[in-house]
């Protein structure tokens, strides 16, 4: 908001401020009449009140600073109110901590109630009618931008090269795969734990579930998330050498620097904060309160705010980087938000629901209102904003239909193509131009490659294990090969992959991809349904037959379909010969099938398709290399 915006309101601020300044329980200095209420034990000019009725002054007014004026003087007039309330309110939160004067406390408890019910009116009216006026300036960026902001952040455009690098978190093999986009081909991987059953011995001391990933804006770090070890693990973009790795809170799930590099924010999605990491020190200096089950953390690409989705709660909480404090708490559609992105310019944040098959896009300005909700799908998974020369679109990878949506980014976001996949799109994110997107294939074990400007898919690339996050680094690899201390692919290649569709005649919606993936000794099953009964039990069984009478059936794996009526599990067993058997024709008495009921029932509502058959399985294999930065054990 310009000076002189600010200063209109400036007598409706100051009231606000002296209102608020009676609350304060402090000796009084030269000039002032003594309080009645001043408590006998006066506290410090530079005490733990004093500093919070600070923080939340700035707060709130960097808050009414940030609001664009847009010359509707409804919108404007609740526009900087939404922020005045807001900080009326932490400050009388304040006052509830350190103040003893009753009449005082409960005034400040009026004064929360009442400002919070009048902060959701000026909301909901700013919802039902957009502001007119002309659209505000955008942010305008400085030099730490340049490294940071939406997906492949604010770099200028640069073009897709040898040095660029695509990497994925592979889950079950406990990898990332290393592709160069310029010949989309797999260098290699870089191993940081081992596979089922070996990451289960009570001696395991590498990584588990290799999950998320970010990278700093100099691009030569890469940060990787380990849900199961509850990890970070600095990588080194030029070398594949691990740089260290920390250990952080419960169930982490992503990870992202902030836009000046200096601090690495983790959210840890099974407690309720952010794990803010020194990335040279290699250690947690604080964290960041937030709902509970944050999913992910981006940056406004002027580094101002962090916006935070959950996962367990419906909340996008909105934390001031230079206080380290929430100041809005934007409601979801519904609990579950894996992945989120901001604009290059740093006016939308775009957010998914994997539960609802549903997008959201909210405002990354104050009063950070949602703009609009979309039904992009069932398992909306993963998003990310693209700028190139045909306009800015918002691509989302949709799991239970094997495709992606592109959006066309405006007032009214606009489905402009929808393209098929492969099994179980995950993770997406644009290059450096943002002529192309990559895109993980999770029941794929795979990573596929689209022109932006065409909308079609140019190239398939084998990678590790049910890739999960995915992360285009431009000029990742200044110079060299950038081929050091990658591994082979070896056992992680090899995968069977299977469909399930619904009975012919049955009228039913199902539909299922299966991904059948080598642990070694054991095999690990993952399922991602489609097309069910919200809120039904379903169970996955292997089959003597394909189709009725099935004959023998054993149970896989059950599980709760989501609002959207999808739903993914798991199963661990000796699965892969008996249901993609190398040699189809002479393995066909042994051959067992797949098929998804009710619970409680026999009358299946998918059955298996046809499945692509496996290569041979390997041999006597000697032991595996050590994981990266493991040593020998």
């Amino acid at each position: 908001m310009k000076g002189s915006a600010l200063r209109r309101l400036g007598v409706a601020g100051t009231a606000g401020f002296l209102a608020l300044g009676l609350v304060a329980c402090q000796s009084d200095g030269p000039g002032r009449a003594a309080s009645p209420h001043t408590h006998p034990s006066p506290v410090s000019a530079h005490g733990p009140f004093t500093q919070e009725m600070n923080k939340s002054m700035e707060v709130m007014m960097e808050a009414m600073a940030d609001s664009p004026m847009t010359g509707d003087a409804d919108h404007d007039f609740a526009a900087m109110m939404v922020p005045h309330h807001q900080g009326a309110i932490d400050m009388a939160k304040a006052v509830l901590e350190h103040g003893k004067d009753p009449v005082l406390r409960r005034l400040a408890q009026e004064i929360i109630v009442t400002q919070q019910q009048e902060i959701g009116v000026m909301k909901s009216r700013m919802s039902s009618r957009p502001p007119s006026g002309p659209s505000p300036e955008p942010i305008r960026k400085g030099k730490e931008d340049a490294a940071q902001g939406a997906d492949a952040g604010s770099d200028p455009v640069i073009p897709i090269s040898s040095h660029d690098r695509v990497y994925t978190a592979d889950q079950t093999s406990n990898t990332v795969s290393v592709i160069d986009p310029a010949a989309n081909r797999l260098l290699g991987v870089i191993r940081l734990g081992d596979p089922v059953p070996g990451s289960l011995s009570p001696l395991y001391k590498n990584q588990l579930l290799v999950h998320g990933g970010g990278f700093s804006p100099d691009h030569k770090t890469l940060a990787i998330v380990s849900i199961g070890s509850n990890s970070v693990t600095l990588i080194d973009t030029a070398t594949n050498k691990v740089k260290g790795v920390v250990y952080i809170g419960r169930s982490p799930h992503e990870a992202f620097f902030t836009p000046d590099g200096k601090e690495l924010w983790a959210t840890v999605r099974g407690e309720d904060y952010v794990s803010v990491i020194d990335p040279v020190r290699m250690k947690e200096k604080r964290r960041v309160k937030t709902a509970n089950g944050p999913g992910m953390v981006m940056f406004r690409p002027d580094g101002r705010y962090a916006f935070v989705p959950s996962s367990f709660t419906p909340e996008v909480s909105v934390v001031d980087t230079r206080t380290y404090r929430v100041v809005a708490r934007v409601p979801q559609a519904s609990p579950f938000s894996p992945n989120l992105a901001v604009s290059r310019d740093g006016t939308e944040v775009w957010f998914t629901l994997k539960d609802s098959g549903k997008t959201q896009v909210m405002s990354a300005r104050p009063p950070f209102r949602i703009l609009a909700t979309i039904n992009t799908g069932p398992i909306s998974n993963h998003v990310t904003l693209v700028d190139n020369q045909v306009g800015k679109f918002a691509y989302v990878t949709v799991g239970g239909e094997n495709v992606v949506k592109v959006y066309r980014r405006g007032k009214v976001p606009a489905l402009v193509a929808t393209i098929p996949t492969g099994n179980l799109p995950h993770g997406i994110w644009v290059s450096g131009d943002g002529t192309r997107v990559y895109v993980g294939l999770e029941n794929q074990d795979a990573a596929i490659a689209i022109d932006t400007l065409k909308n079609k898919v140019i190239a398939t690339i084998p990678i590790g294990q049910q890739p999960q996050q995915l992360i285009y680094v431009p000029q990742a690899v200044p110079s060299g090969t950038g081929t050091a201390n990658l591994q082979p692919l070896g056992v992680a290649g090899h995968a069977g992959h299977l469909t399930l569709s619904a009975p012919e005649g049955s009228r039913r919606r199902a539909h299922a991809t299966v991904s059948v993936n080598a642990l070694g000794a054991l095999d690990l099953l993952q399922v991602a349904a489609t097309g069910l009964d919200p809120g039904k039990n379903y169970t996955l069984w292997l089959t003597e037959n394909r189709t009725a009478p099935f004959g023998h059936k054993a149970a896989l794996t059950m599980f709760t379909a989501n609002a959207s009526g999808a739903q993914v599990g798991q199963a661990i067993g000796l699965l892969r010969q008996v249901l993609t058997p190398p040699k189809p024709a002479k393995s066909a008495a042994r051959q067992r099938f797949l098929i998804i009921t009710p619970a409680g029932s026999n009358v299946p509502v998918a059955i298996q398709e046809r499945y692509r058959p496996m290569p041979p399985p390997p041999g006597a294999s000697p032991e595996p290399a050590p994981a990266a930065g493991s040593g020998k054990r």
